[in-house]
């Protein structure tokens, strides 16, 4: 069994409050100090493989770290020599991690240069007992100094959520906070500033039946190069490479998209659009714009293109970038215009639970915007009478179907390239100077938006005003806090916009109509929107939510089709737009008075024996008691000072 005798525990009750979140977590509202501030003594052999024991159980999670606090470490390769296989998704960095499957002895090395010297190689032997851990913290890793860090505890079934509690044990101080996802506490922090690499080490209890079961895990903070005084990424970024290490633009990649030194943007001649190098570019030439913190997001990223894009609709959009970054930090997904580039939230891509450990969980820092106003309007993409993504828990260490996350993902690539090819439309990919810095060059654009705008302009100013609260946290007046679902309704539903976020920006407004479009096209996925009460409480659910109006299928709607048919035939050239908008069903209007979940059936049912919403002898639906967990949002990042 995996155990940690401290040398001084530093005690820390972490205890959940604050309200839910539009993604159903509870999220403290302020961080929670450790006190004292007390380091313990670091008792690591330094220059050497450490690892917190050398005995674990089934179930829990082994760490290894190359601990050279001292030096500079390059080149380096993990590997196993012994024991059943296992996978670990960073055999590059200082640190592995990975859930050993069976019980029995393994044995692994580690190559690596120190200071350019060299090369040099260590062991370390493990064993695994046959007992099966009831409480596994994950995932003890790499991370460099200001980055973010969350950590994840698997608990057995039977024992409750809220009695775990957590405590640093060693380490510089960090400073917590926490969420409750699934059911289980998630902690998460900023990792503290370190003068030389540390490991900081951390412990989760629980008390079941007069038992105390409880796991540690580790964290190797590594100390870097400062943040630029001018940096166009404020904020410490994760450790990112290229994942061909053959591409052409390797070196570029990381300088000119995802760098803590990055404080101008790079010229096109450095890194030119893909459309410059090939207006029908491959798959390879696609991956050779890939950035990622770890190479399992570039080969799931690989795949997808593989098998979801037969259309060629995202290679096609893509041409519009300079490059997609993939990283363990990427939250939310974005694109940049400083850059040229897309980021994506690593979350969209994992296939397997040790994926998904080394994906960050800090929640949306936007959770409560909006809460103040009297109405809801949500949304959600739906597939023959039922909710078209499906979620796994993330304490079921099962791998996940690609069907599960395919629509999600697809909706968002087309939402960001929509962005890219507003900015870098296609009548003028060969306008600009190879000179011309990325951001001049797009600055320079005539943005289709603007025409659209022009063309056919949103009315409601309402709508407008109400989504600076709801989208950039702005605080309502007294007025705004006033209206209720039936003041919206006359504001939105006479208006031509999509959905709410259309009000949000010029720019969103056309990336929602082409987005909402193309998952119909494509995949006969259609969007709801509604609007309904602010229900209030701790424990809300999605039937909480009454349906004052509601519309599927808006994007066909007569007011709002002419908008769609505008921006179509501009971001993607190649779509035949009338043919494929004469396809497309009628907008169906919602219940009046019935909830958000009693209003997922109200398409015609052409496949009963697949409807989703059977009820036996008066029970309720099986999504009752969900909440509104499809409430992500997208993520517009300021533009740089130069």
């Amino acid at each position: 069994m995996k155990r940690f005798i401290p040398w001084f525990v530093l005690s820390m009750t972490l205890a959940g409050c604050g309200g839910g979140s539009s993604g159903g977590n509870d999220v403290v509202n302020k961080p929670q100090p450790i006190e004292p501030p007390v380091v313990a003594p670091d008792n690591f052999v330094a220059n050497s493989i450490v690892t917190l024991n050398d005995s674990f159980d089934i179930n829990q999670s082994v760490e290894l770290f190359l601990y050279y606090p001292e030096d500079q470490l390059t080149q380096i390769q993990w590997q196993q020599s012994a024991g059943a296989d296992v996978t670990f998704l960073a055999d590059n960095s200082k640190a592995i991690a990975f859930t050993a499957p069976s019980a029995g002895q393994y044995t692994f090395e580690v190559s690596f240069r120190v200071n350019q010297g060299e090369l040099q190689t260590l062991s370390q032997d493990i064993s695994v007992a046959a007992n099966n851990s009831p409480l596994s913290v994950r995932l003890g890793h790499a991370v460099l100094e200001n980055n973010k860090v969350s950590l994840r505890t698997d608990l057995a079934a039977e024992i409750d959520p809220a009695l775990l509690r957590w405590q640093q044990v060693s380490g510089p101080q960090a400073s917590f906070s926490e969420t409750n996802l699934d059911g289980d506490l998630v902690v998460f922090f900023d990792a503290p500033t370190v003068s030389k690499d540390s490991l900081l080490v951390f412990q989760a209890s629980a008390v079941h039946n007069g038992v105390t079961y409880s796991d540690d895990v580790a964290v190797l903070v590594e100390n870097s190069v400062a943040i630029a005084g001018n940096a166009y990424f404020e904020d410490r970024l994760a450790r990112v490479f290229a994942y061909n290490l053959d591409s052409p633009y390797a070196d570029s990649l990381v300088h000119c998209l995802y760098s803590n030194q990055l404080s101008s943007s790079c010229t096109l001649a450095r890194l030119p659009l893909i459309a410059q190098e090939s207006t029908s570019p491959t798959i390879d030439d696609i991956m050779d714009r890939v950035l990622v913190s770890h190479q399992w997001m570039g080969q799931r990223f690989r795949t997808f293109l593989e098998t979801s894009d037969t259309n060629n609709d995202f290679k096609n959009l893509l041409r519009a970038t300079t490059g997609i970054v993939i990283s363990y930090d990427v939250r939310p997904s974005f694109y940049w215009v400083a850059t040229g580039a897309i980021y994506l939230d690593a979350n969209y891509f994992w296939a397997t639970a040790d994926e998904r450990d080394t994906v960050n969980e800090a929640p949306d820092f936007r959770s409560d915007f909006g809460k103040e106003l009297g109405f809801v309007m949500p949304w959600r993409y739906v597939k023959d009478n039922d909710y078209a993504t499906r979620r796994i828990g993330a304490s079921s260490r099962v791998d996940r179907p690609t069907s599960h996350s395919l629509y999600r993902l697809a909706s968002l690539m087309y939402h960001e390239l929509t962005h890219a090819n507003d900015f870098f439309p296609s009548t003028e990919w060969f306008s600009h100077q190879s000179s011309s810095r990325i951001l001049d060059a797009a600055q320079t654009s005539n943005f289709e938006s603007d025409s659209l705008s022009i063309a056919y302009p949103l009315i409601s100013d309402e709508m407008r005003a109400l989504a600076t609260v709801s989208f950039r946290g702005e605080t309502a007046n007294s007025q705004q806090r006033n209206f209720g679902p039936a003041d919206i309704e006359p504001f939105f539903a006479q208006d031509q916009a999509s959905d709410y976020y259309n009000y949000s920006s010029l720019r969103e407004d056309y990336a929602m109509l082409f987005e909402e479009l193309m998952m119909q096209v494509r995949y006969g996925v259609m969007r709801d929107v509604a609007i309904t009460n602010q229900p209030q409480g701790e424990d809300i659910r999605a039937n909480d939510y009454i349906v004052t109006w509601g519309q599927r299928g808006r994007v066909n709607d007569a007011s709002v089709k002419p908008r769609v048919a505008y921006v179509a035939a501009r971001v993607l050239p190649e779509l035949d737009v009338a043919a494929q908008l004469a396809t497309l069903p009628s907008p169906v209007l919602m219940q009046v008075g019935q909830d958000w979940i009693e209003n997922l059936s109200i398409s015609p049912d052409l496949n009963p024996s697949r409807s989703k919403m059977k009820t036996v002898q008066g029970a309720q639906p099986r999504y009752a008691t969900k909440k509104l967990t499809d409430q992500w949002r997208y993520y517009q990042k300021p533009l740089p000072a130069k």
